[in-house]
């Protein structure tokens, strides 16, 4: 079965850390393009990190830029995105996606078809 599944979200404090994790089943994570998106209520879903299977080059968006880092376990068969200094406009659902059509040079939602259920991240102040 395909499949993508986020954990680590949680509460933390405004300055904090969290790594958040995304396993895949079903198939090989390191063949495909995967990117990390958030969604905070009333917003649109926003990439915010992702790593290109090509030459493993990444993308950061402004708001993280710093502050997040994406990685790859192939091993685990795992991506990872670390998130240091937390803010309290970092709250949202975190979610995982990979590109199985094959496309995807950016970090744009509508280049990625398989998605996680997502991870909710709340950052107190």
């Amino acid at each position: 079965q395909v499949q993508l599944v986020e954990s680590g979200g949680g509460l933390v404090e405004a300055g904090g850390s969290l790594r958040l994790s995304c396993v895949a089943s079903g198939f090989t994570l390191d063949y495909y393009a995967v990117g990390w998106f958030r969604q905070a209520p009333g917003k649109e879903r926003e990439g915010i990190a992702c790593i290109f299977k090509n030459d493993g080059s990444k993308y950061y968006a402004d708001s993280v830029q710093g502050r997040v880092t994406i990685s790859r376990d192939s091993g685990k068969n795992r991506v990872y995105l670390q998130i240091d200094s937390l803010k309290p406009e970092d709250t949202a659902v975190y979610y995982c996606a990979t590109d199985f059509e094959d496309i995807a040079t950016m970090c744009r939602t509508d280049l990625y078809d398989w998605w996680g259920q997502g991870t909710q991240v709340t950052v107190s102040s």
